[in-house]
């Protein structure tokens, strides 16, 4: 039985924000998955393009290790999001405000496509300047 939008994106951020566990990221994408964050800015610490699992799997683990002891951690019980279906069963679209301690909260749309119950494609819109320390 195919995954549900809702258990799609539920491990996907599980995997990446709530537990930062690259392997487990890189898996939620098909093997030539893409991930692209186009409101980042080129030289950004954060990843702005990804293709394939493995460069997901390689980037995002670099990206964590340089984020340990941020303190930058989710809020769950004061974050929401609502999932959107589209005509195409393999896209949907995700709005998510997530709060941060003390008092910060981030607005971003994500726009997944899948295949075989993978993210083949993941474009990640958000603000960049809370994600990315060195932004030029």
């Amino acid at each position: 039985m195919p995954r549900t939008h809702l258990e799609v994106f539920q491990g996907y951020v599980y995997a990446g924000a709530i537990s930062a566990n690259a392997d487990a990221l890189a898996e939620c994408f098909t093997p030539d998955g893409v991930f692209e964050a186009p409101l980042v800015p080129e030289g950004a610490d954060f990843p702005r393009r990804l293709v394939g699992r493995e460069q997901i799997r390689t980037e995002m683990a670099a990206y964590y290790a340089r984020r340990v002891g941020d303190g930058l951690a989710p809020n769950l019980e004061k974050s929401g999001f609502v999932l959107h279906d589209t005509a195409d069963p393999d896209v949907f679209i995700a709005e998510i405000d997530t709060f941060f301690d003390p008092d910060e909260t981030v607005s971003l749309v994500q726009i997944f496509r899948l295949r075989d119950g993978r993210i083949a494609h993941l474009r990640d819109y958000f603000t960049p300047g809370l994600v990315s320390s060195d932004t030029p």
